[in-house]
């Protein structure tokens, strides 16, 4: 979305941009009409030259000082939310920022709601949903690879994607209006093959993408990965292993582990959110029964799953419970592991050998366990494939893919009214990604590339 002129808003906004806490710095940000004015009452300036980071003094409303600050002024439209905006650097702490952002509340700013700098970007023309989300989610990625992945949407790649489908889906509608509107001799005969085609391909692709964006995004929103196995075979003491200090109550005692316990840890450029599960069994007790249900959801919605096996003991049925539940899990990344590898090894290992289990002994070390986790977690992370951060991105993508396919049996039967109509519902749900669609950019299509002057 572009504009030559900043929409202007009623009021000029100010807000801490920086995480509330002990640092070297802090910023706090005004922007909108009086932001100036504002800074120069603070600072008691009479002039802050534009783009220049001037080192002034900051005085709060009863004229006392509150710090020695650099000042920077951002003139309209050449700011990040295309109004004026100024930024104030301090030093960090608890009392001056919030001393800084009480002044200029005084001074007539309003405090900004969260992520009102972004809305007012979009609004003025300074970025579109796409890079607006990928600001957003950049800020709570869970891994390298889901910065790199948001600094590509950031540089356009997303709003690229979009701009070519719309084109696509916008030629083919003006096609189907003339084909409806002119007399059939004007148009190529080979028409309708070349749109089967490009839809077909397009609806591919769409589908391809979102495919990916499901399996990767744990990227953005940290993968879950939870441990389970039968009681006593380790489980707590693997995620005690993991997070290097004692998080779950260890016992000899079944069932000790009740409920499913959630941390999140760092493997490699990733972080992950790790949950130690009940142990499944035949539950003795309505609270544990309770647990094993919440241990059966947790393996389902898990990305990665850890199974923990006893090699001191025999299999039984508990843990064969455990090897079906793993057999029909579908599109899971598993990791077997056999426990207790310093005992005397009981376990027909053969039984897991469909796994290639990992040999182990959490009271020893955790390595093989970490090593194959990061191997998993930087395979998913490979590919240059575009992705999709949200969901609201996901389900757009998705619906007009579903349109695009639903267009496809009535342009193939000529039923040109029907075909339209699909399309234009593709276009609406596709551009609702990056920009609205707007009906009149249909006739810029249709008066573009036909002569239509008879």
């Amino acid at each position: 979305m572009t504009s030559q002129h900043p929409k202007k808003m009623s009021s000029t906004i100010v807000a801490i941009a920086t995480a509330s806490g002990l640092s070297s710095i802090s910023i706090i940000r005004l922007s909108g009409d009086n932001a100036l004015s504002i800074a120069k009452k603070i600072s008691q300036k009479n002039e802050i030259k534009p783009r220049y980071a001037t080192l002034s003094s900051l005085y709060n409303r009863d004229n006392d000082l509150i710090d020695q600050a650099i000042v920077i002024y951002f003139v309209s439209p050449k700011s990040f939310t295309g109004e004026d905006i100024i930024e104030f650097q301090c030093h960090g702490g608890l009392v001056i920022a919030q001393e800084i952002l009480e002044t200029a509340l005084f001074y007539g700013a309003t405090l900004a709601k969260a992520g009102e700098f972004s809305k007012r970007a979009f609004l003025n023309g300074k970025m579109d949903l796409t890079r607006a989300e990928a600001t957003a989610k950049l800020i709570e990625a869970k891994s390298l690879d889901a910065t790199k992945i948001l600094a590509k949407q950031l540089k356009g790649e997303l709003k690229d994607f979009v701009d070519d489908s719309r084109e696509m889906l916008l030629r083919a509608l003006a096609y189907s209006e003339v084909l409806i509107d002119y007399a059939e001799e004007d148009i190529p005969d080979d028409i309708i093959n070349n749109l089967l085609s490009q839809l077909n391909s397009l609806s591919n692709k769409m589908q391809n993408i979102v495919e990916v964006s499901h399996r990767r995004k744990g990227l953005i929103e940290g993968f879950k990965v939870s441990i389970i196995g039968k009681p006593n075979v380790g489980k707590s003491s693997l995620l005690n292993s993991l997070l290097s200090y004692d998080r779950a109550i260890v016992s000899n005692i079944a069932g000790t582990t009740r409920d499913t316990i959630e941390e999140q840890i760092r493997v490699g450029t990733h972080i992950i959110r790790l949950v130690d599960t009940a142990g499944i069994r035949d539950a003795r007790d309505d609270i544990e029964k309770i647990g094993v249900e919440r241990s059966l959801e947790s393996l389902q919605e898990s990305d990665i799953t850890i199974a923990l096996f006893d090699g001191s003991r025999e299999v039984d049925d508990e843990d064969s419970k455990i090897i079906d539940l793993l057999n029909k899990l579908e599109d899971k990344h598993i990791i077997v592991a056999i426990n207790k590898s310093d005992l005397a090894q009981i376990i027909d290992s053969k039984m897991l050998s469909k796994f290639n289990p990992l040999e182990i002994s959490t009271k020893k070390d955790n390595r093989l366990i970490t090593d194959k986790l990061l191997e998993i977690l930087n395979s998913i992370g490979e590919g240059e494939e575009l992705m999709l951060i949200s969901t609201r991105q996901i389900e757009a993508v998705t619906k007009a893919k579903n349109e695009i396919d639903s267009s496809i049996l009535p342009l193939k039967n000529e039923e040109l009214e029907f075909f339209s109509y699909h399309l234009q519902q593709a276009i609406e749900e596709i551009s609702s990604i990056s920009k609205p669609y707007n009906s009149s950019e249909i006739l810029d299509k249709m008066f573009g590339e036909f002569c239509l002057g008879k």
